[in-house]
This record gives C-alpha cells, structure tokens and sequence, in this order.
C-alpha cells in the first residue's frame, strides 16, 4: 500500500531533482569550462574530450542528485507514515 501512495510524492521528488541536477550541472559547468553552456555532441566546433567530459559529468551528477533526492523522499515518507516506500 505505502507504495502505491509514494507514486505520487516520488514523481515531485523526482521533478525536483531534475530541477536540481540541471542548476547544479550549469553551475559546475561553467566553474570548469568558463562557459555557461555545456558542448553538445552536435557542436562541430567542440573537441570530443570536451563533448565526452561535460557527458560524464552530467551523468555523474544527474546520477548522485537523482540517488540523495529519492533516498530523502523514501525516509522522509517513512517517517511521516510510518511506512517504507520501497523494498526492505
């Protein structure tokens, strides 16, 4: 039952964790690359080690944002129902 109620509250958590990783990623971003925007792969002008770092990058954050922002809402919901979202 707990997860079936955790449905919703886990997709806002997890829109704000997109949210988050985006801010955070830009941030980052430009403190290493001194540009606001990250290369994309299309980019003809950008190497293949900035295109290939700034991917990593991003995964890695996205990765680390998306694993605290569910860990937080799973034992935020725990302790406000007094059950576990997910599996034991």
């Amino acid at each position: 039952m707990a997860k079936v109620l955790y449905k919703p509250v886990g997709m806002v958590v997890s829109v704000i964790g997109g949210l988050a990783a985006s801010f955070l990623f830009r941030r980052v971003w430009k403190v290493i690359g001194g540009e606001t925007d990250a290369p994309r792969a299309t980019q003809r002008r950008r190497s293949w080690g900035e295109i290939l770092v700034a991917a990593a990058l991003q995964g890695a954050l996205f990765s680390f944002v998306k694993a605290l922002v569910d860990r937080v809402g799973a034992v935020s919901f725990a302790r406000a129902t007094g059950a576990w979202p997910g599996d034991e």
